[in-house]
């Protein structure tokens, strides 16, 4: 989740209704400066005892910032504390209990990414061994309660937990106990932007049941493969789900906003602190009949935040985020931006993806997504088969727009061989949750906590 800086007080107020297109128009894009932005998260834990790090104890979470600084990290602070750090490969920051995460810098091409990758997991892991604190990719905690978990020291995570209960049984679950890995990709116009987020909805619950990496909850099997992805459907139903609107004729921009001013508010952000604004109307804050900021408009930034605190499985800002993918280890998090920029970073490819979903109906999508976290490559596609059966097609998809795009890195190869996991899970026919469920079953003899001994990283 993202972190601010400044309050941006001095800015602008929102004079019109218009204003509010301005930060997805503005991300419209040339081609060649398109760019790659991934994210991913990580649990931390003690590799004493495998409990969650607090932020302040001895070898905890505050001690791993400062540690990351020795490597060129500026600090970022909320109240006096240190809970996010800046540097060139973009920002590390905190989950609401700890979970560490890179949103990387905006880069041309996945090897850049996946070096990124390298680079932050290597110091991390260099931290980890001389503070005694190892790091997970699965995409939820496989063994603890909600309650064993630690609290970051972040003003809008004390607003969204006091919040979330309200709304939905998970969202705690959700804050508390998961992990991702994203990737978030340009556009070169409104029309372009439209496209690209049809085929990236529709296909979404493809990419959750190639990741899907959460089938444990509290020591057990929990019945899933992507609890991750089960959580959201019930976390807030006001701001989660496939968005039906983005595939009605006339979608664009001013859809969208209208979609985000139905959306309740969190925050406001202002003198560097968080007011707590949860569950009140943007629309009242246009007109400066917002209670807890009487008389006041928003600025661009406030709206910036807002676009920030909805959930659907691909989030438009000023790019487009792809948000359904269970965090996972180095090959996933470089798998997950080559699935996603080889289906829509080439125009070939883009059409021939959105040619395979264009005639999905919405209440197949709907049903697709309800079943995924539990079924899927075997969950149903509109039309009849399964998801198993168009996985190697889109693929093969992704690749061609790869192989178009030409980036080579320095021994001559493209980027279509980060897809080789992906290939892997598809011919295999077991996506990573099954895999962790066999070694449970098998090796492990029912005990969880084997999943530490795995190499995560």
């Amino acid at each position: 989740m993202s972190t601010r800086q400044v309050s941006d007080r001095n800015e602008p107020v929102i004079e019109r209704r218009e204003d509010l297109v301005v930060p997805m128009a503005k991300g419209e894009k040339p081609r060649e400066n398109w760019r790659i932005g991934t994210e991913h998260e990580k649990l931390v834990y003690a590799l004493s005892d495998h409990h969650a790090p607090s932020y302040d104890e001895k070898g905890g979470i505050l001690d791993l910032l400062v540690a990351l600084q020795d490597y060129g990290w500026e600090p970022i602070l909320e109240g006096g504390k240190i809970i996010a750090l800046s540097g060139v490969d973009g920002n590390v920051s905190l989950e609401p209990a700890g979970q560490l995460e890179l949103s990387g810098a905006p880069l041309e091409n996945l090897h850049q990414t996946c070096a990124e990758t390298g680079r932050h997991l290597a110091q991390v892991k260099e931290i980890g061994e001389k503070f005694g604190i190892g790091f997970l990719g699965l995409g939820m905690w496989p063994d603890k309660t909600r309650e064993e978990l630690p609290i970051m020291p972040k003003g809008r995570y004390e607003i969204m937990l006091r919040h979330m209960p309200r709304v939905g049984s998970m969202g705690l679950d959700m804050m508390l106990r998961t992990c991702t890995i994203q990737t978030n990709l340009d556009y070169s116009s409104e029309a372009d932007m439209v496209q690209k987020f049809r085929v990236s909805l529709a296909l979404q619950p493809l990419a959750t049941a190639l990741f899907a990496n959460s089938p444990f909850t509290e020591g057990k099997p929990n019945g899933m493969l992507s609890y991750r992805s089960h959580i959201w459907s019930d976390t807030d139903p006001a701001r989660t789900g496939m968005l039906p609107f983005v595939f009605e004729d006339g979608f664009g921009y001013e859809r969208y906003v209208d979609y985000m001013l139905d959306v309740p508010m969190y925050f406001v952000y202002r003198d560097g602190k968080y007011i707590d604004a949860a569950g009140l109307n943007f629309r009242d804050f246009l007109d400066g009949k917002l209670s807890v900021l009487p008389g006041e408009k928003p600025t661009l930034s406030d709206w910036n935040d807002h676009l920030s605190t909805a959930f659907p499985e691909v989030r438009l800002k000023s790019f487009l985020e792809m948000r359904g993918a269970d965090g996972g280890p180095w090959s996933k998090i470089c798998a997950l931006p080559a699935f996603w920029v080889g289906l829509l970073y080439d125009q070939g490819a883009l059409d021939a993806a959105w040619n395979l979903v264009k005639d999905w109906d919405m209440e197949g999508r709907e049903k697709l997504r309800a079943s995924v976290p539990k079924l899927a490559l075997d969950a149903p596609i509109p039309g009849g088969g399964t998801l198993r059966d168009i996985a190697a097609e889109v693929l093969a998809i992704s690749r061609s727009g790869l192989n178009a795009r030409g980036k080579l890195n320095a021994a001559g190869d493209n980027e279509s061989g980060y897809l080789g996991p992906l290939d892997d899970i598809v011919a295999s026919g077991k996506v990573p949750a099954q895999r962790l469920l066999d070694r449970f079953h098998g090796e492990w003899g029912g005990d969880v906590s084997r999943v530490y001994e795995e190499k995560s990283f």
